[in-house]
């Protein structure tokens, strides 16, 4: 059981709600945060209780910062923890909270949950998580959910807007013109998947470099000119199908 579990199920102050499997999660991906001078952002206030939890996790030179839409979460403000009232959906507000707020080593979309909430406040914060931090956004379930826009392989849910990220994050390797290399592809080093949660580490990055080290085992066979000029027919025709079906966004098609 780790230091967030813990407070967790010892919890006597101001109430928490959160999955069970969440906790190892975060302990993976926050605990190098721990006790360092680091501004935290938490998108949904509720009652509180979480920004206490954080408070107590990574230390007092933490300061943490809130986003809810309830005027209420106003007065459970304290000590190194500050909260901003407005929506999570509205351009205009997050850009101000961009101007205002220094960078977040960590950003964390507990808000409303909807599909439009968690896409805007990507496209607007992100960019705002200094190079080396995290975003985590959490309940992804409700891309599941009817109720919050959601629905399996429904376009426009968050889950399938963030199945992009793999495509961004592997842009270097692209040979067509509608994956290009992006902010993202430069930006970020993983996106890890888990029940509910999605977290994006974020660091500048070039182009992995090929290398080769160590000795050869043995000769590769070279094949003769009849079959090099018969490989490198066969690849330009195949390379002529593929080109096609990509058009067409059909299978690919391989001859061995």
């Amino acid at each position: 059981m780790n230091d967030l579990e813990k407070y967790f199920y010892e919890n006597n102050k101001r109430l928490v709600y959160k999955l069970t499997n969440y906790f190892e999660v975060y302990d993976r991906h926050f605990s190098r945060f721990r006790n360092k001078e680091i501004t935290i952002l938490e998108i949904g206030v509720s009652q509180g209780g979480s920004l206490q939890m954080w408070k107590e996790y990574f230390g007092d030179k933490a300061t943490i910062y809130g986003i809810d839409i309830d005027q209420n979460c106003k007065q459970l403000e304290e000590e190194n923890i500050h909260i901003l009232i407005g929506s999570q959906s509205d351009r205009t507000f997050l850009r101000e909270v961009v101007k205002t707020l220094p960078q977040f080593d960590i950003l964390i979309d507990d808000g409303g949950h909807t599909m439009q909430q968690q896409i805007i406040s990507y496209e607007e914060l992100f960019g705002h998580v200094k190079d080396g931090g995290v975003y985590l956004c959490e309940d992804l379930h409700t891309s599941y959910f009817l109720s919050h826009g959601g629905g399996h392989k429904r376009r426009g849910s968050f889950i399938e807007y963030s199945k992009n990220f793999i495509d961004y994050l592997n842009a270097h390797y692209s040979e067509q013109r509608s994956l290009k290399v992006n902010y993202f592809t430069k930006n970020v080093t993983s996106v890890h998947y888990y029940d509910s949660i999605i977290v994006v580490e974020k660091q500048s990055r070039e182009k992995p470099t090929p290398m080769k080290t160590g000795v050869m085992s043995f000769e590769p066979q070279t094949p003769s000119k009849g079959r090099i000029y018969r490989g490198i027919k066969k690849s330009f025709v195949v390379k002529r199908i593929n080109k096609m079906l990509r058009f067409v966004r059909l299978k690919s098609f391989l001859i061995k």
